[in-house]
């Protein structure tokens, strides 16, 4: 064992697996160490990630050349030794292109080495007395996710110092499967939230269907259940996609729906958020242009303080500061989605093509976003592991009135756009009775930032994209 090192880590040819070096400090006494210091491990330079350990076992082990493993865990672990020495030997047992990778090390009090989930874990004792600590962020379940390995495979064909004809090792261990029998740790899974929606649909399209993946609509995940926080073995998850919502801006403004807004907006979003906060779980929220109040001459940046006109805003602007207390999470604000559903878009054609002459308001401004774009979004920031927080995201085709935006739609489809009429947005309501609720009249967003981070990520759907698409499938 070295003393005096300096705390550092070092890459390995296993994606993840980090060989720590720790600072030991003997004298005739003895030695001591901090095995795990949370502030100075997870420091920057460092780059231990932060993996919220929950548990710390200690295996101990009598003679040399006790041998143990190969043993993948849905879980993260520090594993060090307290006493003695191993040589150590870990294999890639994860989905993907690295699977079946080895990394050897010889480890002593003075190194740690984090461990990923779904990574192999083995020893062999080179002392007696050999204690083996592993610091893990998980409780053990038995039914959790298991992967083993042969200790004797001939594909990693792992050197082990002393034949494993001659050491001691369970029965259990040599009976694991050859690499090629070897089921792979699946991937963390993804929850998307609200996935019977116009986002919650493009999501599916974009993601594709996976085993890691869940889409759960109303009927598949009740949201207001008491039971949300064990409804699912969250540690098994690495993220939530909150693409639910209640969007009825009108119908918010009435007894019932205001109800209906705050316990779908705010009350079901906290579940969500408890969930997170205690698994440590990437929670992706969308949010609107109605949290602002639309008084602004220039488009609306992250940081422009909130400042919502109606219940719908309101529970909108609520939904953002319960999303923002999760550690990991990206906030989308985005406006006027257009998808697979009920939309403004679909309105206009219909009433292009029956020869109606509508009457559309023209003081309210915005862009409009297309679903598929935005679940892009979605899956760039979770691949690319992008900085958490608030991003504005919309349309391509710049900024026009809801009256602007409706004559596009006739003239691309081939019918005259001076049949639609422009109107106030206190006209309209006057003539809808009062029913309608308070409107930002600049819904317009920045998106220097998402551009900046996503490395100049644009949106590729058109007008005539979507209405080509959705004229194919009538």
């Amino acid at each position: 064992m070295r003393f005096g090192k300096a705390l550092a880590s070092h890459t390995t040819s296993i994606p993840g697996l980090l060989v720590i070096d720790l600072p030991v400090h003997g004298d005739d006494r003895g030695w001591f160490k901090e095995n795990w210091q949370r502030q100075k491990m997870t420091a920057a330079d460092i780059g231990l990630p932060d993996f919220g350990p929950v548990q710390n076992n200690i295996s101990f082990n009598d003679e040399v050349g006790t041998t143990r493993g190969i043993h993948a865990e849905p879980w993260d672990k520090l594993v060090s030794v307290a006493s003695g020495r191993i040589f150590g030997a870990w294999v890639d047992l994860r989905e993907g292109d690295s699977f079946g990778s080895v990394f050897c090390t010889e480890v002593d009090p003075s190194t740690a080495i984090f461990v990923p989930r779904g990574v192999g874990n083995s020893y062999q004792t080179l002392e007696a007395d050999t204690a083996y600590s592993y610091l893990v962020n998980d409780h053990w379940a038995h039914d959790a996710t298991y992967t083993f390995l042969n200790l004797a495979d001939e594909t990693v064909a792992i050197d082990w110092p002393i034949p494993l004809d001659r050491v001691q090792i369970s029965q259990k261990d040599r009976l694991h499967p050859r690499l090629a029998d070897v089921v792979p740790m699946p991937p963390k899974k993804i929850l998307v939230v609200g996935a019977d929606g116009q986002l919650g649909r493009a999501l599916e399209v974009e993601f594709g269907r996976h085993p890691w993946i869940e889409y759960a609509g109303r009927d598949e995940f009740d949201l207001s259940s008491p039971d949300v926080t064990s409804a699912r073995r969250w540690r098994d998850y690495s993220a939530i996609v909150n693409a639910a919502g209640f969007t009825d801006v009108d119908g918010a403004e009435t007894h019932d729906g205001r109800a209906e807004a705050w316990a779908t907006n705010v009350s079901a979003l906290s579940a969500l958020a408890r969930v997170a906060v205690t698994n440590d779980l990437l929670l992706v929220h969308v949010s609107s242009d109605y949290v602002f109040d639309g008084r602004n001459l220039d488009a609306y940046t992250e940081t422009d303080r909130l400042s919502p006109l109606g219940v719908y805003g309101q529970t909108k602007a609520a939904g953002e500061a319960v999303a923002s207390v999760v550690p990991r999470h990206y906030i989308l604000r985005t406006s006027w989605l257009i998808g697979d559903g009920p939309n403004f878009v679909k309105t206009m054609m219909h009433l292009a093509q029956t020869g109606a002459s509508p009457t559309v308001v023209d003081d309210q401004v915005g862009s409009l976003t297309f679903a598929r774009d935005l679940a892009k979004v979605v899956k760039e920031l979770l691949e690319t592991r992008a900085p958490y927080g608030i991003y504005n995201f919309v349309g391509r085709e710049g900024t026009k009135s809801w009256f602007g935006w409706a004559q596009d739609v006739f003239a691309a489809l081939g019918h005259d756009p001076a049949r639609v009429a422009p109107i106030g947005t206190a006209s309209y309501s006057e003539e809808h009775g009062g029913g309608v609720a308070p409107r930002p009249a600049n819904s317009i967003l920045s998106t220097q930032k998402i551009e900046a981070t996503l490395n100049g990520l644009t949106p590729t759907t058109s007008l005539a994209d979507y209405l080509e698409s959705i004229s194919s499938v009538r």
